[in-house]
């Protein structure tokens, strides 16, 4: 297969391209290319998005594949208006961001989405859920049933940018012995799918022609449980001290990403009941496989310790701050532990 992929350089979109390459297929990664490349094996074309439809100048023939996962709404219509005429089958890689209910409803993709981001409003990580909506009806319009829209959740393994995932294996690792701050939230459910899953399911959508929308999540699993695996994988001999929720969010701990944050946590009392428990039914059927978590923490740590256990993280407790929870907890709770 002929196959274009707007990215290819990074996590999932390299990935793609990865697993592409591995089957045979006649890969072209339109990108930057700034600080990272396409896998060997794959075209570069080299690109701004930012630049407007002449980004695509560059890029002659038909495709047999388009692998979109942009959320930017002006560079999904761009690449529609130039390329969906050349193209037999199109991928768009969305979100369970944009669903609108997350504390209770349908768990399929018949669920009700989010308001779609308005045109002309700048797109921005405040509204991403909005924006890929965006993207989402605009593929729809175009492509119909050339389309296959792939509605991921949490998205984890080796090379993840985000830090969030890797930051429990690391964690575990970077020193054997220690208390390690965890939330006491016994009953809270996690879903991550492996990115390699992710790229081959991609992949194999492709090469089957499948239209349609299907989320693509992991196996369901106790954070509790998650947490347990990537202790024993980072060979940890410490303790794990669980620390209320409402304390950790009155607290200024985050909760699921960015700085400062106990990452693939989300408290009760956000409503966020079904947020890691949509259903992957349709996509199961059609050909998903999905490795064992286990596997994911393995190969998350070995990319961990290869980028720095001790770096500046994207995601999670820095060192320090993570001491002085503990510290200001011990001094007035006394300690649980899982």
């Amino acid at each position: 297969m002929k196959t274009l992929i707007l990215g290819g350089t990074v996590f999932l979109s390299y990935a793609v391209a990865q697993e592409a390459v591995g089957r045979g297929h006649d890969v072209t990664c339109l990108a930057r290319a700034e600080s990272a490349t396409p896998p060997p094996g794959a075209r570069l074309v080299r690109a701004n998005r930012d630049d407007g439809p002449s980004a695509y100048g560059q890029l002659a023939g038909d495709w047999d594949e388009v692998v979109e996962v942009s959320w930017n709404p002006r560079h999904v219509r761009e690449a529609l208006e130039v390329l969906a005429q050349r193209a037999s089958h199109w991928t768009y890689v969305s979100s369970c961001s944009v669903y609108a209910d997350n504390a209770g409803g349908p768990l399929d993709e018949t669920a009700d989405t989010l308001g779609a981001l308005g045109n002309g409003v700048e797109a921005s990580l405040a509204m991403y859920g909005e924006a890929k909506v965006a993207c989402e009806d605009m593929c729809l319009a175009v492509l119909s049933s050339r389309l296959h829209i792939c509605r991921p959740g949490l998205i984890g393994g080796p090379g993840d940018p985000s830090d969030r995932f890797g930051y429990w294996p690391a964690r575990f690792a970077r020193f054997s012995n220690d208390d390690v701050l965890v939330p006491d939230s016994p009953d809270a459910v996690t879903a991550t799918i492996d990115v390699r899953d992710l790229a081959a399911w991609i992949v194999t959508a492709s090469e089957r022609g499948l239209s349609g929308t299907m989320n693509v999540l992991g196996e369901e699993r106790l954070l509790s449980d998650v947490l347990s695996l990537a202790q024993r994988a980072g060979g940890h001999r410490g303790a794990l001290v669980a620390l209320d929720e409402d304390w950790l969010v009155d607290h200024g701990v985050a909760p699921w990403s960015g700085e400062q944050s106990l990452p693939l946590w989300i408290p009760r009392s956000f409503g966020f009941e079904v947020f890691a428990r949509r259903s992957s039914a349709h996509a199961l059927a059609r050909g998903l496989v999905r490795r064992p978590i286990e596997e994911t923490i393995e190969a998350t740590l070995r990319s961990e310790r290869f980028a720095g256990l001790n770096r500046v993280r994207a995601a999670g407790l820095s060192p320090t701050r993570e001491s002085e929870l503990l510290l200001e907890w011990s001094t007035s709770h006394d300690q649980g532990h899982f």
